[in-house]
């Protein structure tokens, strides 16, 4: 269940703006393992957007452009569809293709695979959907979370330890003499779920965050699982909490960046989910349809750090 006001009586949100004004503001320049310096700042505080005014899809840029042979899929919806293939435990490039993403092919090429002793295309077993849906266990099986963290709600929903976690540390960790066993470590998915009152909080933590290209798609991310669960639980889906430990911005970015400080915002849009879904491994990109959304026109070719 959602409850979201009408287009006319919903408020611009700028808290994405004021993140991005925080990190030029206060952060310091510095060397990133990517290979060019990044503005970074350290926690630079808590964003909340509530479903009662509209869903998290910034419009200082488009997030939403027209899709094409080569890309039949567009920005919002390769986030949705990479969240539900983590959960659904993708851990390939043609596993996360078959769910609409497309992004992952530049961090998964044979060259980075094999570097960590993984076939080509294989994210490893350190990756999100390794640890969303397989966690290894100490008896030598795997585990997955999200199907024992919704059963945990329904049995007991006044619990404070509903909690996901994509860090397997034993693949993340990079030392002498251990190969790391995951072509790019989690920056997000640290998920803490409440049920307050019959109403569903959704905080995400994140590690690391791109604020300039990546943290507007987490955040149509986690909000759509945000909606999922709900729906699912039969709980209304009331808000979603994004906090961010390391907030970066590349040097690179600062052109695109400016001009999105530069843009006033607009009230969020219109996220529809299609009620026939009761299971949450079914959810895919096409259960959710998106209207009323009016941004300003897209950035064409923001860098993207690799």
């Amino acid at each position: 269940m959602s409850r979201m006001k009408p287009l006319a009586d919903r408020t611009p949100d700028g808290q994405y703006k004021r993140l991005l004004w925080r990190i030029l503001r206060y952060g310091e320049r510095v060397q990133s393992q990517q290979g060019i310096d990044a503005i970074t700042y350290m926690a630079p505080g808590i964003m909340r957007f509530r479903l009662n005014n509209g869903f998290p899809v910034i419009t200082e840029r488009n997030m939403d452009p027209k899709t094409s042979e080569r890309l039949p899929v567009t920005i919002w919806q390769q986030a949705i569809g990479e969240i539900f293939a983590f959960i659904n435990g993708a851990r390939t490039l043609g596993e996360l293709e078959a769910h609409g993403c497309y992004w992952w092919d530049k961090w998964a090429t044979p060259e980075k695979c094999a570097k960590r002793g993984l076939e080509p295309g294989d994210l490893g077993p350190g990756s999100y959907g390794a640890a969303f849906h397989n966690f290894p266990t100490a008896e030598g099986g795997s585990f997955n979370q999200f199907e024992y963290i919704l059963r945990q709600m329904r049995e007991q929903p006044q619990l404070r330890t509903h909690f996901v976690s994509p860090w397997i540390p034993q693949y993340a960790i990079r030392v002498t003499g251990r190969q790391q066993k995951v072509v790019v470590v989690p920056c997000h998915g640290w998920v803490h779920l409440r049920i307050l009152n019959g109403k569903l909080t959704l905080h995400m933590f994140q590690r690391s965050g791109d604020a300039g290209v990546g943290v507007p798609s987490n955040m149509v991310q986690y909000f759509a699982l945000l909606m999922a669960i709900a729906q699912v639980l039969g709980v209304e889906a009331y808000e979603f909490i994004h906090t961010i430990s390391d907030a970066h911005i590349f040097v690179d970015q600062l052109p695109a960046v400016k001009t999105m400080l530069e843009r006033e915002s607009r009230p969020f849009p219109t996220m529809v989910l299609d009620q026939s879904i009761t299971d949450l491994f079914a959810f895919r990109r096409g259960h959710f349809t998106l209207s009323d959304y009016n941004p300003h026109p897209g950035i064409k070719g923001i860098p993207v750090a690799i």
